[in-house]
């Protein structure tokens, strides 16, 4: 090749060798592009918040009356019927009781003629034998003034020479005797008057309380026969019949109280010390409404099997739409914030120490990483204690993908918030 064919090759590599440093120099000097997460955003609000403990339960009547008779005894006749509303004392089952209807009335006349000896022992026995006492003692007296006369008598004559020594000494024998029937029947008057009139008020009215006592257990055990309501209730179970023997250790009608129900439920120790007697609790059954409901009894100490706490939630049920023995969700309320600031649990992000943290999006849709505090959870929500203000805003979805970016690639990210989402618009009818 000759050399005027030579220099427009060279030049033409050469030109070539300019356009791609070029080129390159071009790339180098071009700025990088920033990166974009798109994210749906949530405000921060101020709302009610509340702690809410939920377990399962079993609903109980508010009351229950398992009635067991006292006696064995086949059934006279049955009152009522199962699913019967029945009131506190109403007769609902007689058991036979013949026997026991006579041994009451023996009891009841034995119990009476008691009173009766006993109003005599009081009124009339015990004056009449203090009158004849002191009629004893008047004569005694008066015998021994006679002989204490007749004695002195004797004695003048004797002194006179009129009668004999033998007289005298007749005379002081019958005043010595004289004087003591008078002795005794002075202190049989004194001995009934101090005791003897309470001795036999006592011993007749020991007797009226023995007989009393006696009638008191026979008319006890006729009652025993008549099976009464002892609340106001629905007779939910009647196991036996007419002419069947009741036993004395098994309950012969059930009696339940529905106007009101608690339900039982067991919750950790940790849990349990969070709620207290009176707080708010809900009671929901499947495919129901939640009824309103309060806690009524939080064990003392917990179950030693489960090492769980027990807790009773009362709430009322005047329609009867609970049932004795359904199960239900309990929900109650240990704790409730009137005006807390609020975000979505999906804007909370943990790291592997336990901080949490949010993602704020400012006015620019700029992102930046806020480490904040969290109070009470709820189950799509959270109450924030620090690190945010009212009317923020905060990433909830994507917001992971900005949390795990380092803090300089974060600063030079940039966030398109999703557009908010609608609800499904309805199908139109053809």
């Amino acid at each position: 090749m000759t050399n005027a064919h030579r220099a427009p090759a060279a030049l033409a590599c050469l030109a070539a060798a300019l356009s791609i440093a070029a080129a390159g120099c071009g790339k180098k000097d071009a700025p990088e592009t920033a990166p974009v997460v798109t994210v749906d955003v949530a405000p921060v609000l101020q709302s009610e918040v509340q702690r809410t403990i939920s377990a399962d339960g079993l609903l109980y009547p508010a009351r229950q009356a398992a009635i067991v008779p006292k006696i064995a005894a086949p059934i006279k006749k049955v009152y009522v019927e199962r699913g019967e509303r029945v009131r506190a004392g109403q007769l609902l089952m007689e058991l036979e009781n013949r026997d026991l209807a006579g041994a009451a009335g023996e009891s009841r006349a034995a119990a009476e003629l008691a009173e009766a000896t006993f109003q005599t022992t009081a009124r009339a026995s015990v004056p009449q034998e203090l009158q004849k006492t002191e009629l004893e003692v008047q004569t005694a007296k008066d015998n021994l003034d006679a002989q204490q006369a007749l004695f002195n008598s004797r004695q003048s004559l004797y002194k006179e020479g009129a009668i004999a020594q033998k007289d005298v000494n007749d005379a002081q024998v019958a005043l010595t005797q004289a004087r003591s029937q008078y002795e005794i029947a002075r202190k049989h008057l004194d001995d009934l008057r101090s005791f003897a009139s309470d001795a036999a008020l006592k011993a007749a009215a020991a007797q009226r309380d023995q007989a009393t006592a006696r009638n008191d257990a026979a008319q006890a055990q006729l009652a025993y026969s008549r099976i009464v309501s002892p609340i106001d209730g629905v007779v939910t179970d009647r196991p036996l019949y007419a002419g069947e023997t009741a036993s004395s250790n098994a309950p012969v009608i059930t009696v339940m109280d529905l106007s009101r129900v608690i339900a039982r439920t067991h919750i950790s120790p940790a849990e349990a010390s969070a709620l207290k007697v009176g707080n708010e609790a809900h009671l929901i059954v499947a495919g129901g409404a939640p009824v309103d409901g309060k806690v009524t009894q939080i064990s003392p100490a917990a179950d030693a099997t489960n090492t769980t706490v027990e807790v009773w939630v009362e709430a009322d049920n005047a329609d009867g739409k609970l049932k004795a023995g359904t199960s239900v969700t309990v929900e109650m309320v240990a704790q409730k914030v009137a005006d807390a600031l609020v975000i979505p649990a999906s804007a909370i992000m943990t790291s592997p120490s336990g901080s949490t943290f949010a993602i704020v999006i400012d006015g620019e849709n700029k992102p930046h990483l806020r480490k904040i505090g969290i109070g009470i959870r709820e189950k799509t929500r959270a109450q924030v204690t620090d690190g945010l203000a009212s009317g923020q805003r905060v990433a909830t979805t994507g917001a992971y993908e900005l949390f795990k970016l380092d803090p300089d690639v974060l600063g030079k990210t940039k966030v398109q918030v999703a557009p908010a989402k609608e609800e499904d618009e309805e199908p139109e009818e053809n």
